[in-house]
């Protein structure tokens, strides 16, 4: 076998490349295209139209953060000492 290819398969296969590469280049560009969108329908007047759906765009974003960050178990754990103290 070729060398290389041994060193290669030895590195093991995992997801972290995808996972960077969407955080740095997928998660912009859909925020970005989120803004236009919303600088358009607010240029058109409906101000309380973008104001509907910027409450909905923040708790997506809260939980794309939650996902992106893996801290979910921690986060579901503090939200629920503060109904149970």
């Amino acid at each position: 076998m070729d060398p290389e290819l041994l060193a290669l398969a030895q590195g093991g296969v995992g997801t972290g490349g995808l996972q960077t590469w969407i955080q740095e280049n997928v998660v912009p560009l859909v925020l970005l295209g989120i803004a236009v969108i919303l600088l358009w329908i607010g240029g058109r007047g409906d101000n309380a139209g973008v104001a509907r759906r910027s409450v909905g765009l923040i708790i997506g974003l809260v939980a794309l953060g939650i996902a992106v960050s893996g801290n979910g178990p921690q986060i579901g754990s503090f939200l629920a000492s503060l109904l149970t103290g």
